[in-house]
């Protein structure tokens, strides 16, 4: 971000260049030396103030939370009151122009829980004023966004106004999806209930684990009922009609490599559809970033962990590599059945094989044709793994991801002529060329391309 001011000055030099929002309220001298405002705290009031004190020429003494510098000195307002009524972000045009977009959308703000690594934590939450929240869910349900995602922190705080709003969103007639950030330890019975009951794909949840350690969750004031957690995911997920996304961080105090290794082999044992494996960023503002003086970090943003007395860099390199490997296959639903096979066949855990991919073919930018080669050479390393049969679980892994895409020569088999006739015979349509293959087997597979799951993304495909 400093760097794209940078080039902005550069680019703008008759631009006024003004940041806000977490991270710059909390260092705001840092960002003065590349912004000529920083606003601190809330910017509903504070930044169209600031745009007519800009138009008038004068006021800025007045604007709560404006931070500037002046003859070389650092001024700063005090910081704003918390807001005490709604104010609608969304004007007329702004449904109109989404155009495909995410839209986000706000119905609550603060958090009631005290993480030590979250710049919301111990703020407390404030509720927006429910009919006004679902009007705004209604008015952006019938744009042309795809997704609409609420960005309250924990949604299900409440339990009660969780239910109302997840209510009146699976009654909407939209074709949008709504994703949600969820304690999953919160669910109660009659919330998991409603949503086994919702349309497939309607709802998407992201549950933050973030450690299975509970000694890493103690020094990072985080509370979470794990077991409770993991039986919720588990019920969620036995529904199959809603994308979970799962999230741990690498680095949290009192966690070595071998605690996260089985945090995440825990955790990826749900079967979520996304398990993403973020690291620990020392974030200013924080309570971790003031009271742990002992984690090594970047001092550019985002602030990431460098070491720690409990993860070395080496260790840090290790869950690199396996979030790269895992990034590039798991969580964008590519050759989920062969690595299931990989899994099965060689006894590896899941850490082993993904770091172990991880450390053989780093992506970073890999065409996902040449990916495919390394991944199966990768694979056939490991005892127990028979070549034929992860061609097979590769092959129809490809159809079922992608859409017309050119196979990987080595996937490709003699007899694709047959395998288009026996799918046309069998659906009354000639799929494209790049739809169907012959497996290793002897069998046909094909890809029914008008049936994408719209949980995992995946095309439906027939083994015949």
């Amino acid at each position: 971000m400093p760097d794209v001011l940078v080039l902005l000055r550069d680019l703008l030099p008759e631009a006024v260049f003004v940041t806000g929002g977490p991270e710059a309220s909390h260092n705001p001298d840092y960002w003065l030396e590349y912004a000529d405002f920083v606003i601190c705290g809330e910017g509903e009031r504070g930044f169209p103030a600031l745009l007519d004190a800009l138009e008038d020429c004068g006021g800025l003494d007045n604007i709560a939370g404006l931070c500037r510098k002046q003859d070389g000195i650092i001024l700063k307002n005090p910081p704003p009151a918390p807001l005490d009524e709604f104010i609608d972000p969304y004007d007329g045009a702004y449904p109109d122009n989404l155009g495909g977009r995410i839209a986000y959308i706000e119905t609550s703000r603060g958090c009631p829980f005290s993480c030590a690594f979250c710049l919301s934590g111990g703020s407390g939450v404030r509720f927006f004023p429910i009919d006004a929240a679902k009007s705004q869910i209604e008015r952006l349900s019938q744009s042309n966004t795809q997704t609409i995602k609420f960005v309250d922190r924990t949604f299900n705080c409440n339990p009660g106004r969780a239910y109302e709003l997840l209510e009146f969103v699976i009654g909407l007639e939209t074709s949008c999806r709504f994703h949600f950030e969820v304690a999953a330890d919160l669910f109660d019975t009659r919330t998991l209930s409603l949503l086994n009951a919702t349309p497939h794909g309607k709802i998407q949840l992201e549950a933050g684990l973030q450690s299975f350690h509970e000694p890493a969750l103690e020094a990072s004031s985080r509370q979470t009922d794990l077991i409770k957690a993991e039986k919720n995911i588990a019920a969620i997920l036995r529904g199959g009609n809603i994308h979970v996304h799962v999230d741990l961080i690498a680095g949290l105090p009192h966690e070595t490599l071998t605690d996260f290794i089985a945090g995440f082999n825990r955790a990826y044992n749900l079967k979520a559809h996304t398990l993403q494996l973020g690291f620990l960023k020392m974030l200013h503002g924080s309570k971790i970033r003031s009271g742990q003086t002992d984690i090594a970090y970047n001092y550019l943003p985002p602030y990431e962990i460098a070491s720690s007395p409990w993860m070395s860099e080496g260790d840090l390199h290790i869950l690199k590599q396996t979030e790269n490997a895992l990034q590039h296959t798991h969580n964008k639903s590519r050759f989920l059945s062969a690595i299931a096979y990989v899994l099965d066949a060689s006894g590896q855990n899941p850490f082993a094989f993904y770091h172990g991919l991880g450390a053989y073919a780093p992506n970073h930018g890999t065409p996902l044709e040449d990916y495919a080669r390394q991944f199966f050479d990768y694979s056939t390393t490991l005892t127990g793994v028979d070549d034929a049969v992860l061609r097979e679980q590769m092959i129809c892994d490809w159809l079922g991801m992608t859409k017309g895409a050119n196979m990987p020569p080595f996937l490709k088999l003699k007899g694709r002529r047959d395998a288009l006739d026996t799918a046309q015979k069998l659906t009354g349509r000639r799929p494209g060329r790049h739809e169907a293959a012959m497996l290793p087997s002897g069998r046909t597979a094909f890809a029914q391309s008008k049936d994408r799951d719209a949980v995992t993304g995946l095309y439906r495909v027939v083994i015949v």
